[in-house]
């Protein structure tokens, strides 16, 4: 004869009383101390937002962006060719730089050596790796207005054919920012490490614009000067994307100021009076 079964009601109660106990003791805590719960503050991170479109990348993933986008620029492509580029590249390798991948494919676009995209060395140079892409791509029927996906798959012709596609997004966001069109988008969180590398945040500026946009260097500061807006909102957000190697602290462009902070996502602000030249950024580092 089967026991009768006993029910597991009075168990859940007893739970739900003292997890309740628990909160209860938690925020009364709380209001005699005046302190709040205790959260893990966020990793170190680049985010842009653009329109509704929000993507979150590591400081390596956006230096390799950054990276992408200026040879783009130093080629006088538009930011459409940025977009298929940061998707190829999120897809094939998740913007890291890696010395690995299928049969002999290595760095950001997974290139092969085998098939002509240059030896090891070179691909492993995202500046190299970019310009091969973007070299392929021109080439391509219909770049300029084509399907992301199609176009990405025509240069690369992988396995998966159909990868590139949940990246277009996130990517036309990324090259937005990074080419200009979107001003004051991207933040970033970095919390300081190594000493910076000072010369990369004026050797990118240099390398993308060939004298478009100037950029002077001072003691842990860069100032770049443009008439044009676009190219000098996309000097600034370049540079702050290599926060990584070159330590931005605090950007200042026209009338838009950002102070980075090493625990949160700082919002870009109006400038201080004094401050508002439309045609100069300025960008502190660590010293």
């Amino acid at each position: 004869m089967a026991r009768p079964r006993r029910s597991a009601a009075p168990l859940v109660s007893l739970v739900v009383a003292v997890v309740l106990l628990v909160a209860g003791f938690g925020w009364l805590w709380s209001k005699i101390t005046g302190s709040g719960p205790t959260l893990m503050p966020p990793s170190e991170q680049c985010v842009v937002t653009v329109g509704e479109v929000s993507d979150e990348l590591t400081l390596e993933q956006a230096s390799n962006a950054s990276v992408i986008v200026a040879e783009g620029l130093r080629r006088g492509l538009p930011a459409r060719a940025a977009s298929i580029a940061l998707a190829t590249a999120l897809q094939e390798s998740n913007l890291r730089n890696i010395d690995y991948g299928d049969r002999d494919s290595v760095g950001l676009f997974q290139q092969r050596p085998s098939q002509g995209w240059g030896t090891v060395h070179q691909i492993m140079d995202p500046w190299y790796s970019s310009g091969k892409f973007y070299e392929h791509l021109v080439q391509v029927n219909g770049w300029q207005a084509g399907d992301i996906n199609d176009v990405a798959q025509k240069v690369q012709r992988s396995g998966v054919p159909d990868g590139y596609r949940k990246h277009v997004e996130v990517s036309k966001a990324w090259a937005s920012a990074l080419t200009g069109h979107s001003p004051a988008a991207v933040r970033c969180i970095d919390r300081g490490g190594d000493s910076p590398d000072t010369k990369r945040a004026t050797a990118i500026v240099q390398r993308a614009f060939n004298g478009a946009v100037k950029a002077s260097q001072g003691q842990a500061q860069i100032t770049l000067n443009s008439s044009d807006p676009t190219k000098l909102w996309a000097a600034t957000q370049l540079v702050l994307s290599t926060t990584e190697t070159t330590g931005v602290t605090a950007v200042s462009v026209g009338d838009r100021t950002l102070h980075l902070s090493a625990t949160e996502l700082a919002q870009w602000s109006a400038a201080s009076a004094g401050t508002k030249n439309p045609t100069e950024a300025t960008i502190t580092l660590r010293a």
